[in-house]
């Protein structure tokens, strides 16, 4: 950031936060206090009007503001997201690029504005260390979040996984805590009115919502960006696999892998999930690649499902 970035990113900084000390400033862009106040003077001399406290800083007079850009506040959340993409996924340089256009973004919004686009933001999370891919259906997304944000209960149909013996849906009624993005499945965490506890539910799955006047209330307890759901895939799948399966897992890896063991000239894939349904159609996919070793009720499904196919021949 070269000086004249810095004085606007300053007057920006007291226009969002109202009043900030010099060590507040040089923290925030990275740099002296001695260089804060060589800015503070050339803002000054600029014609900015600037007001100092002793022991409680700077601050700008009534009354000044720079251009404003008009945003509503869904355009707010939109670029929000993006700049957060681009502060976790890309490099360094990036990143703190994204973290200045955020602080540009929070000081020219209205307080309404900033305000519901906040309420938002936070029934957002986004979980590092996935590869991204592709997003899975989103078109549930806005009117989740809006749910979320305004602490209303949300009714939908949820379908079975695919590959699932049963092809019904349930009807759910939840109070939406928030939507997590993870590698490229979008997921509500939800308390299910149904279940009596919090479950997670794929976008992707999710069908005919309504969005309910009944109002809930938030968990004190609850905050969407420190939860991290207990690993509920208890059930342990070996897989015999072949060189070209395992580079395939190798390079894009898998919600299910736990590891991939080497031994006796043999790679086997140490696969957990939390129903065998889920499964099938990924080691079908993988062909005559993969054997399945256990468990005995995988192989059998894995049989139905083979029968099934040659009926259809």
């Amino acid at each position: 950031m070269n000086k004249t970035e810095r004085l606007m990113a300053i007057v920006l900084e007291l226009q969002r936060r109202s009043t900030l000390r010099a060590q507040d400033l040089a923290d925030i862009f990275e740099t002296s206090v001695r260089t804060i106040y060589r800015d503070m003077q050339a803002l000054s001399e600029s014609g900015v009007p600037l007001l100092g406290s002793p022991g409680q800083g700077y601050s700008l007079m009534e009354g000044y503001f720079l251009p404003p850009v008009s945003l509503t506040a869904d355009e707010a959340v939109a670029i929000w997201i993006g700049t957060d993409f681009v502060g976790r996924y890309l490099s360094a340089k990036y990143q703190k690029d994204a973290v200045s256009a955020r602080r540009k973004i929070q000081s020219i919004l209205p307080e309404s504005i900033h305000m519901q686009s906040a309420a938002v933001r936070e029934a957002m999370l986004l979980i590092e260390g996935h590869k991204l891919e592709k997003m899975d259906d989103t078109t549930h997304l806005q009117l989740i979040c809006e749910a979320a944000a305004t602490r209303r209960q949300l009714t939908f149909r949820y379908s079975k996984p695919s590959g699932s013996t049963s092809t019904d849906e349930s009807v759910r009624t939840v109070c939406p805590y928030g939507v997590v993005l993870t590698g490229s499945r979008w997921m509500l965490v939800a308390y299910c009115m149904m279940r009596q506890q919090i479950r997670h539910f794929r976008l992707s799955r999710m069908s005919n919502l309504i969005l309910e006047e009944k109002t809930f209330v938030w968990p004190e307890d609850f905050q969407l960006s420190r939860y991290r759901p207990e690993d509920d895939r208890k059930i342990l799948v070996r897989v015999r696999i072949d060189e070209g399966i395992a580079a395939r897992l190798r390079e894009d890896g898998s919600f299910y892998l736990e590891q991939l063991e080497e031994r006796d000239g043999e790679i086997i894939a140490i696969l957990r999930v939390r129903r065998i349904d889920e499964i099938v159609h990924t080691i079908l996919g993988w062909g005559q690649g993969a054997v399945v070793l256990e468990p005995n009720e995988l192989r059998i499904r894995l049989r139905q499902q083979l029968q099934n196919m040659l009926n259809s021949y």
